[in-house]
């Protein structure tokens, strides 16, 4: 079998065959939309393959999270989503015969040390920011593992969730080792791929709702303006509302209608002088799951990939999991519940930033949100702070914030356009934190660390410095 991903084929089976011969396994796996979809892959290939067992889920594998897998009577641990940027610390486990580590990942691994089960695009020269996520490595994973007669290209599906989630599509399309995956989930019937208004809610928001929040391009006198966006659709010839009068959402509009809105909202744009560059990203390639009910989250990826966000990132990552594993009860109820308590703790912590503002440094601007933004979902208040009026263009955004355990979590944001100007903010937040007794690591677009309380102010200094020396 070649497999989605040829060049990670050969090493994929390897893994697979060191799984098989384990009594049982822990899997473990990150907290967000690409960690769900990676361990829902994963723990759907291992129940197929009848190989037993666990779950656990971590918000940051640090050196005291790994010492607590060890501390488990677990022989072999598959970490997905996470563990290449922890391989340091990992090895020395493994070294002491704690555990064998598999490792299904797509961040940037740790420096001068490997091991022999590890499957990261990176290792085959792709990149992991772009080309494939966690959840792209765990199905690749999958394939191999497949038992005689078996076939899991059914679990693509929840691939495309966590690499959208994990934005790998943001110059419009998925690419790179992303577009096997996608092929063999429209081959499988769980894909569609398609062209269609690129903004998010299409199955769920109704119309003015839609365009009011589609602020990723941002169109004057609609873009956050509900009066605005209602005055618009009132004058298209396209019927809005349904008979009872309510206002019907963009899936329940016909093909033709869809056309007639969104050339529309592209004349309006021209007319207001959006530039001609993101008038573009307003139109692009879409991915809706095929199997899942028309007009509810799960069937538009990035919808399912907020709805995920929504669970694991507030200590419920059991939801999350059983949500890819198919529940459509007990379980999507309890994540839509938490769905709404997400938004609007987003909608807070945007509104949180906007009102106290950043600091700016030479290389990088920051903020402090102490206990007023839930650390696990700091990072995504920080990137969607990207690119609006509260920030500087052209330099990264951090965000702080204080966990549980009394340190301090750090977010980086940045853009694709630093990215090709030099920034790498994996190597940013390793090194920066790592030099005042934390850890870190992740994307050169987006990465983490956790650094120990009262080392904010030489941790930015560091940050900014290396910022300034990638980007000069």
């Amino acid at each position: 079998m070649e497999g989605p991903v040829p060049d990670l084929t050969e090493h994929a089976a390897a893994c697979a065959d060191h799984l098989r011969d384990a009594d049982r396994v822990l899997l473990a796996s990150h907290i967000d939309a690409d960690g769900l979809t990676s361990a829902g892959i994963a723990s759907t290939a291992l129940e197929r393959a009848e190989i037993p067992f666990e779950t656990v889920f971590c918000r940051q594998l640090d050196e005291r999270a790994i010492a607590d897998i060890a501390a488990t009577d677990y022989d072999t641990v598959l970490f997905t989503d996470f563990g290449s940027g922890q391989l340091d610390i990992i090895a020395e486990h493994e070294a002491a015969g704690d555990f064998h580590p598999v490792i299904a990942d797509h961040h940037q691994p740790a420096d001068g040390v490997e091991t022999e089960h590890h499957l990261n695009p990176l290792r085959f020269g792709l990149d992991g920011a772009t080309e494939l996520s966690g959840a792209g490595a765990s199905y690749v994973l999958a394939r191999a593992l497949e038992p005689d007669g078996g076939d899991n290209r059914d679990l693509a599906a929840l691939a495309v969730v966590g690499a959208v989630g994990d934005m790998q599509d943001t110059n419009g399309t998925l690419t790179g080792a992303n577009e096997g995956i996608v092929e063999e989930g429209v081959a499988a019937g769980v894909v569609e791929e398609g062209t269609d208004l690129r903004i998010y809610g299409r199955q769920t928001r109704a119309l003015p709702k839609l365009l009011q929040y589609a602020t990723d391009v941002r169109i004057p006198g609609i873009s956050n303006n509900e009066a605005g966006a209602i005055e618009f659709l009132t004058e298209l010839d396209v019927p809005c509302r349904d008979d009872d009068g309510e206002w019907k959402r963009w899936v329940d509009l016909t093909g033709d209608q869809r056309q007639t809105l969104a050339s529309a909202l592209i004349r309006r744009a021209i007319a207001s002088g959006v530039p001609a560059r993101r008038i573009d990203d307003l139109v692009g390639t879409t991915y809706v799951l095929s199997e899942e009910q028309e007009g509810t989250e799960l069937r538009d990826v990035s919808e399912f990939s907020t709805l995920l966000n929504a669970t694991a990132r507030y200590d419920r990552g059991d939801v999350g999991l059983a949500v890819c594993l198919g529940d459509r009860d007990r379980a999507l109820d309890r994540a839509r519940g938490l769905l709404r308590n997400h938004r609007k703790n987003l909608s807070n912590g945007l509104q949180w930033v906007k009102e106290h503002g950043l600091t700016v440094e030479e290389n990088l601007q920051w903020f402090d949100a102490g206990d007023e933004i839930r650390e696990t979902i700091v990072g995504i208040v920080a990137g969607m702070a990207v690119g609006t009026d509260a920030t500087r263009n052209g330099i990264p955004v951090l965000a702080f914030a204080e966990n549980e355990d009394g340190d301090v979590k750090v977010s980086s944001r940045g853009s694709y356009v630093m990215v090709r100007n030099g920034l790498d903010l994996s190597v940013v937040m390793r090194e920066a934190s790592r030099a005042v007794g934390g850890d870190g690591g992740g994307h050169n677009v987006a990465a983490g660390a956790t650094i120990p309380n009262g080392t904010v102010e030489e941790f930015i200094a560091e940050a900014d410095r290396i910022v300034g020396e990638q980007l000069a």
